[in-house]
């Protein structure tokens, strides 16, 4: 019986097993079988053809009815029924990194992808995908179009990624009808502007679990976390750069019902009052918090404590300015912590080495000081540390000790640049053997480079710019066979750099040494192993010819060769060479030879500096893509007419122009109206002449304009008052006539500089100058002007101030790598020599009157210009006294009033400048006694000339007793020549009497006539024979 059992339940068991085999090979069979849905097919080939695709990428959406739909590109089918599920349209846009990207090869991904990217419209056909859960259409290019509302139809999807396609305009609210969304990702770039006007969309949207709205403005909705909170199942949320500051006001929701919230980005949306968070802080599943780019202020916020499971916590870029608290080092699961851009202040606590977890610290610029805890260098799974721009006092060898543990083993990023470290570069540099970006710039770090340095095999970037390293290149550079970045700039190495030195440096693509005394002695054959992207050779010995080994360099974008002794002509090859450039610095070397046109060469935003050499011939015709062009001090010559107008159909880019000391000459061409991005025009000292043109009106962005020592004429350009950004016009030594415009006090209300000296200017100086609240330097000397000095002097308020730090002459100019060059430049004179300056000219208050016919008394309102270091009155009619007050002037370093009316005593006030070094007050009225300080006994005599002083440094000590200094007379030289001089007219009454005396009895008589001249022959023949006899 139970034998029967078991036979029938084995039977019956085979028979199912079997039954399901059946019915798997016919399943399997129907899915072999399966193809898309024609409908479905349809849609998506009319959905393609309203996209478009330049570089072909959906050629397999072929419109053949043999093609399935379910095999093509980006087209994910069910693997039962047919129906279209995914698209994933996405393009990829190339990352950079620093570290393995090589320039050119960045350059050429990024027109790929660009080529790659998918535009034009969607096609509503999609609504005919009804069981689409999944769409990518992210970094695509839809050039602002708006997102379409139809969208918001497709009740399947689970996933919609839009982010960085370029949409713009009102994210519709038919989104929020996608109530079987999961991923929402509409986040992208902030010039395409997106925005909402409310969120209530939000709440249909239940099982939401990813929100990314990154960049869309969202400052209209009031609404904001009131409905986000509608979202239980959030676990991401990304709203950086979303302008919440206005978006989330209280009331602040007491409860948060999305509290399994693990993500949470909310960086650069500018909140003010840490408060603001509160409901943060009960996110206590937090692993990813993101605050960085706002404007928190005070303490780190203490209820940061309660999210211990973080593992990610970024703060950078706020105004945090308490010590690291100690309940932050008690973080063990923390991965990645960045405190960057605070004003940090205090110890690095020993207690960071609780932080066992850690894989990234970022410290840098901090105010931080003190020593590096040993701490941290327990820390075994450590792979960056920054702690640049701080204040840390020990030498490099210190903390090279301090990381000397585990860490120096897993170590690949050290930031310690522009930390305040000394000392030597010890052996111990050798032991980050895994190091693969050491950055030590901008320190006081001496000594020679350690051979040590050949240890580290894997270092890719080595940064010691400017430090005070010493003695020879190390051959040891050249084991670092993976470097890509060397920056050794600004040191003091010194030596010879050979072939053997560059040996191994195969993958290098940038290298810096510039303001080193290194020479490079090479082969006249030698090819370099590597193919460089940037060079910078400035002040090393390259000369005399031309480095023959640059033209292998096919992949440079950037070249600096300036100050390397080169007396060479430009060889074509070298033309050649700068076609893929984008940097070109030669300057300041003896090039010769005519420069060739290049019309058809350098990328966008071009920099060319070649002042400084021996170019003679014409200007160039250029490149409309050319920003910056130097072409200062050399021999160029002719006219400027064919270079302004060459391809006037083309807009030019050119922002920063150069052409100053040269030979140019003639008139300036009207074609300035295609140069509309000049930003600094300089056109001094050559031989221009004529009117300035109209045209150069149209110049509306310029900021600075230099026609300093030439030969235009007429009236003050009066189109310039289009120009209302200028805040420097230097047009002196010309030929300019008339009177100063009123219209510039109100209509360039920017000026800094206004240099008008050496014309022929007329008239009185307008008090709407007076305007001019930023003026730094006004020089009007050697013109006709007359009249009073304006009262209202007292306005120019940054000349009433002693920091001038953020002055925008310092702005103005151009950089590449680490080095800023200022384009701004003034030739100025002060203390009685003509300097120019040029880095330090932001830091120059001076006011030059001289050569004028100014009348009248110094207005009292110039003792309230306490920043002002110059001023110039020579050389007018000035009457009156010195201020009483001047002495409130502190920061004055040079006085000239001479050769003016001035009269009364020197103000003991005057006593008080300290900074004084240069004093004319020669050739006035001035009486009395010099008052005592060390300044003033310190100058020469000569500044006191003239007058009727006495004490040192005069050699009149004023020891006369009972003479009073006459401080009464207070009339000009006009009026001193009605007093009587008796020595005067008793002279000449002197020369009349002698005269009748001898002469009156001659002309009577005439018998003491004859006597007279028989005297006076025989007086002169007895000359004669002496005269002989002498012979």
């Amino acid at each position: 019986m139970m034998m029967e059992v078991c036979s029938r339940i084995i039977a019956i068991t085979l028979i199912l097993f079997l039954l399901f085999l059946t019915i798997h090979l016919n399943l399997c069979t129907a899915e072999s079988d399966v193809r898309c849905i024609q409908s479905e097919r349809h849609a998506i080939l009319s959905f393609k053809n309203d996209l478009q695709d330049p570089s072909n990428r959906l050629s397999s959406w072929a419109a053949a009815p043999d093609q399935d739909c379910c095999h093509w590109v980006g087209v994910v089918c069910h693997n039962v029924t047919g129906h279209v599920l995914q698209l994933h349209l996405r393009s990829f846009e190339p990352v950079y990194d620093e570290l393995t990207t090589d320039d050119v090869q960045w350059d050429a991904q990024l027109q790929a992808y660009e080529r790659s990217r998918f535009g034009g419209k969607i096609n509503p056909s999609l609504l005919d995908l009804k069981h689409l859960i999944y769409l990518d259409l992210s970094f695509n290019f839809f050039n602002s179009t708006p997102i379409p509302k139809f969208l918001g139809s497709m009740g399947s999807l689970r996933y919609l990624n839009l982010s960085y396609a370029r949409f713009g305009g009102l994210i519709p609210h038919q989104v929020g009808n996608l109530s079987n969304l999961h991923y929402l990702n509409l986040g992208g770039y902030s010039s395409y502007n997106l925005y909402v006007m409310n969120l209530q969309w939000l709440s249909g949207l239940p099982l939401l679990q990813h929100l990314d709205l990154i960049f869309a403005n969202l400052s209209q909705a009031s609404d904001c976390l009131q409905e986000i909170n509608k979202l239980p199942s959030l676990l991401e949320l990304r709203l950086s750069f979303c302008h919440l500051s206005a978006s989330i006001p209280p009331p602040i929701p007491s409860s948060i019902n999305f509290s399994s919230l693990t993500t949470l980005h909310l960086s650069i949306n500018y909140f003010q009052n840490s408060s603001i968070l509160f409901w943060v802080f009960g996110l206590r599943n937090l692993v990813s918090l993101d605050l960085s780019w706002n404007q928190f202020h005070g303490p780190i916020p203490v209820h940061l404590q309660n999210l211990t499971s973080l593992r990610h916590l970024g703060l950078s870029a706020n105004n945090f300015n308490s010590s690291i608290p100690n309940w932050l080092y008690s973080f063990s699961h923390l991965e990645f912590l960045n405190l960057d851009y605070n004003s940090l202040h205090a110890t690095i606590s020993s207690s960071i080495g609780n932080l066992t977890s850690a894989i990234s610290i970022d410290l840098s610029r901090n105010e931080l000081e003190g020593k590096v805890p040993r701490s941290l260098g327990n820390l075994c799974n450590l792979r960056e540390i920054r702690l640049s721009y701080n204040k840390w006092s020990p030498e490099i060898s210190e903390i090279f000790e301090s990381l000397s543990g585990c860490v120096s083993n897993s170590l690949e990023i050290l930031d310690l640049s522009n930390a305040q470290l000394s000392g030597q570069l010890t052996a111990e540099l050798g032991q980050f053997k895994n190091l693969v970006i050491l950055s030590l710039g901008y320190n006081s770090i001496s000594g020679p480079i350690p051979l040590s340095i050949g240890n580290l095999s894997s270092l890719r970037s080595l940064n010691l710019e400017s430090n005070q390293i010493n003695g020879t290149a190390t051959q040891n550079f050249g084991q670092l066979s993976k470097l890509r970045y060397l920056n050794i700039c600004l040191n003091m190495l010194e030596g010879v750099v050979l072939e053997v030195h560059f040996a191994n440096f195969m993958r290098l693509k940038t290298l810096v040494a510039s303001q080193n005394q290194l020479t490079l002695e090479v082969s006249d054959n030698w090819t370099p192993p590597f193919q460089l992207n940037h060079l910078d050779l400035g002040s090393w010995n390259l000369g005399p010819k031309f480095p023959l080994w640059l033209y292998s360099q096919k992949q440079l974008l950037t070249l600096g060769i300036s100050n390397t002794g080169i007396i060479d002509a430009g060889p074509p090859s070298f033309w050649n060479l700068t076609s893929q450039l984008n940097y070109l610095n030669i300057s300041h070397n003896q090039i010769y030879g005519e420069i060739p046109h290049i019309p058809l060469i350098f990328s966008t935003a071009s920099i060319i500096d070649m002042s400084s050499n021996h170019f003679t011939g014409p200007l160039p015709c250029i490149s409309s893509n050319l920003s910056f062009l130097d072409l200062s001090n050399n021999l160029l010559s002719r006219s400027i007419s064919h270079f302004l107008c060459y391809k006037m159909k083309e807009p030019k880019s050119m922002e920063f122009l150069n052409l100053e000391k040269n030979l140019l000459s003639g008139k300036i061409s009207n074609c300035w109206m295609k140069w509309q991005s000049l930003v600094a025009l300089n056109l001094g000292n050559n031989n221009f002449s004529s009117s300035i043109l109209v045209s150069i009106g149209s110049l509306i962005n310029l900021r600075s304009l230099h026609l300093y020592n030439n030969s235009f004429s007429g009236k003050f350009p009066s189109l310039l008052k289009n120009c209302k950004y200028l805040f420097t016009i230097d047009i002196g030594k010309n030929e300019f006539v008339g009177s100063i415009p009123l219209w510039i006090g109100h209509r360039l209300s920017s000026l800094m500089i206004l240099n008008l000296r050496f014309n022929n200017f007329q008239g009185q100086i307008p008090k709407e100058l007076c305007a001019l609240t930023s003026l730094q330097i006004l020089d009007l000397s050697h013109n006709k002007l007359f009249g009073r000095i304006p009262k209202c002097v007292n306005n120019f308020s940054t000349m009433a101030r002693n920091n001038n730090s953020n002055s925008p002459l310092f702005l103005l100019g151009w950089s590449i790598g680490s080095s800023f060059i200022p384009f701004e430049s003034e030739l100025l004179l002060i203390k009685g020599k003509a300097l120019e300056y040029s880095t330090t000219l932001w830091l120059v208050n001076i006011i030059d009157l001289s050569n004028n016919n100014l009348s009248g008394e110094i207005p009292k309102e110039v003792a309230s210009l306490q920043g002002l270091q110059s001023l110039n009155l020579s050389f007018n009619i000035l009457t009156g006294r010195i201020l009483e007050n001047m002495g409130d002037m502190r920061s004055l370093e040079s006085i000239d009033l001479s050769i003016n009316q001035l009269s009364g005593q020197i103000p003991q006030s005057m006593s008080c400048l300290t900074f004084l070094s240069n004093l004319n007050l020669s050739n006035n009225n001035f009486t009395g006694k010099i008052p005592s300080s060390t300044q003033l006994q310190s100058l020469n005599a000569s500044s006191f000339f003239g007058n009727e002083l006495c004490g040192p440094p005069l050699t009149d000590n004023c020891t006369i007793i009972n003479v009073k200094p006459n401080t009464g007379n207070k009339r000009s030289k006009d009026f001193r020549a009605l007093e009587v001089d008796w020595f005067y007219v008793s002279m000449t009454l002197g020369f009349i009497v002698g005269f009748w005396v001898v002469l009156g009895p001659l002309l009577l008589k005439k018998q003491w006539r004859i006597v007279y001249f028989q005297f006076i022959d025989r007086l002169g023949y007895k000359l004669c024979g002496v005269v002989a006899q002498s012979w």
